[in-house]
């Protein structure tokens, strides 16, 4: 989808349409699998705790699309 939107510009509404529906397909699959939701909040409550502890925030990772 990112792509296709950098390739694009401007008509990435029109012709991007079938990307964008891919892409949100596989976003509704991870969000509502209940083991994706209970690693993510491991995750976040492992780092929330880490931070408690010291006081120091943790970077955030960078998101690297696999495309």
């Amino acid at each position: 989808f990112t792509k296709c939107c950098q390739e694009t510009g401007l008509l990435m509404v029109v012709k991007c349409r079938q990307e964008n529906t891919a892409l949100k397909d596989c976003l509704v699959g991870y969000y509502s699998d209940p083991s994706f939701y209970e690693e993510c909040k491991a995750e976040y409550l492992k780092q929330r705790e880490e931070y408690r502890a010291t006081g120091i925030k943790k970077k955030r990772q960078k998101f690297m699309p696999s495309v």
